[in-house]
């Protein structure tokens, strides 16, 4: 007897089509099997699972091993089917998974208690992560993986750097031990590369830390690792805005709300700073109701970003209080600053982000000290403006540019003065890049 989700009955050529049990009646077929044979059920799911198994649907397999005790074979099926069901969007699928193996099961299986560490991770749970990630430090397996990383060690390596609890140089050496172990056919080693390109932001080699995402971006993509892709695009967006290579960020973050979109990742950790920098970028074209929507993605998404994964935490918190000053919102600043702080009491040491937060802290004290009224945000004429503020053109000039008369020009640069809170051209093209609205 098949007691899949999906049974069916079989196929009746007269009629032309397929009948299916209705869940009401599976479950009343269930209820009587408990009753009148309750010692079939785990060997009926035994069957079920040697079947799909033997013909290629390994996950269906796996659905009928937890409700046996055939541990070792469904931690196998685990680690094998993990990455790439967490990669197609479903993540709630893996932590059922886990769920039903249960921890005491898990803490035998070394290389399933490291993907339980990264489940922690990516859903924002930092005891679990903790928890995970003492074990596998303390743990011993020789064994092949199941989860397609070259070894263990390795294995360990990507989970200890991307919680980076000693700072940028721990975790650049176990991201360059990972490097160099997972060969380029790992599934692995996109993220390998992200990790190491992220320890190198941190340690503030840009060029270094570019070209370590870009590959990192290509990889995935060779082996549909759609996460990688889409933080890596969003952190070199991030760059490319730093730098005013507008076009760059906006062709880039393109690709990572097309991937989000497509495998339903909205509520992914890895998402959280594609939607600040698409916010970020929506505000510099002077689009506020798309920088707004954005904002309001990232937000809902942020629980997920916790001192587990600190340097997206605190990278997306950074760049959302840039975007919420530049609308006149310091006061959800402030609260994004009252969590970057809570994060770095369990994560001190990170780099180039501690400077960031400093100035942020500078902002926001000097918006305090100006008083409790804020200006009004940019609007979307003064933000086309603003870039040519970095240029020698005068106000006649830009005008021509822009298509309006320089008197126009004149009143839109005394407001953007009176908002940015300065009297100087130079003052204002400084504040507005602290605030993300330009690049260096």
């Amino acid at each position: 007897m098949n007691i899949s989700a999906q049974s069916q009955l079989p196929h009746f050529p007269r009629r032309r089509h397929w009948y299916r049990y209705h869940g009401l009646f599976r479950e009343f077929l269930l209820g009587e099997l408990r009753r009148t044979e309750p010692d079939v059920i785990v060997a009926l799911h035994q069957r079920a699972a040697d079947w799909y198994e033997s013909n290629g649907f390994p996950a269906l397999a796996l659905e009928h091993l937890l409700n046996t005790t055939e541990w070792d074979r469904s931690v196998q099926l685990v680690a094998a089917l993990a990455l790439p069901t967490y990669n197609a969007g479903q993540l709630s699928t893996v932590q059922r998974w886990l769920s039903a193996i249960g921890d005491p099961n898990i803490e035998r299986y070394p290389q399933l208690a490291v993907l339980a560490g990264w489940a922690s991770v990516l859903t924002g749970d930092t005891t679990g992560a903790q928890r995970w990630a003492a074990l596998v430090d303390a743990a011993a397996f020789d064994l092949v993986t199941a989860d397609g990383s070259s070894s263990f060690d390795s294995a360990r390596a990507m989970l200890r750097a991307a919680m980076c609890a000693t700072g940028p140089e721990p975790m650049m050496a176990d991201a360059a031990f990972a490097v160099a172990q997972e060969p380029a056919w790992s599934p692995w080693r996109d993220t390998a590369l992200l990790l190491l390109g992220e320890a190198h932001l941190l340690a503030g080699r840009l060029d270094e830390a570019r070209a370590l995402l870009a590959e990192s971006s290509a990889t995935a993509a060779t082996v549909n690792n759609t996460d990688s892709i889409v933080i890596c695009e969003a952190e070199l967006a991030l760059l490319a805005m730093d730098h005013g290579e507008w076009q760059e960020a906006a062709g880039r973050l393109e690709l990572a709300l097309a991937t989000i979109d497509k495998k339903r990742m909205h509520d992914y950790v890895m998402s959280v700073l594609a939607f600040a920098a698409s916010a970020r970028l929506s505000l510099h074209h002077g689009d506020l109701d798309e920088a707004r929507r954005q904002l309001a993605r990232a937000m809902r998404a942020r629980p997920s970003a916790t001192y587990a994964l600190p340097f997206v935490a605190v990278q997306l918190r950074l760049q959302l209080a840039k975007v919420y000053l530049a609308i006149a919102d310091p006061a959800t600043a402030r609260q994004l600053l009252l969590e970057i702080d809570d994060i770095l009491t369990h994560r001190p040491a990170l780099g180039t982000l501690i400077d960031g937060v400093k100035e942020l802290r500078r902002v926001l004290a000097s918006t305090a000290a100006a008083g409790a009224t804020v200006g009004s945000p940019l609007t979307p004429a003064e933000l086309r403006l603003l870039p040519y503020l970095q240029t020698h053109l005068t106000a006649g000039a830009i005008g021509e540019r822009l298509f309006v008369s320089r008197n126009t020009i004149r009143s839109e640069v005394s407001s953007i003065y009176r908002k940015l809170g300065v009297s100087s051209r130079n003052d204002a093209v400084q504040q507005a890049t602290v605030l993300g609205l330009l690049g260096a």
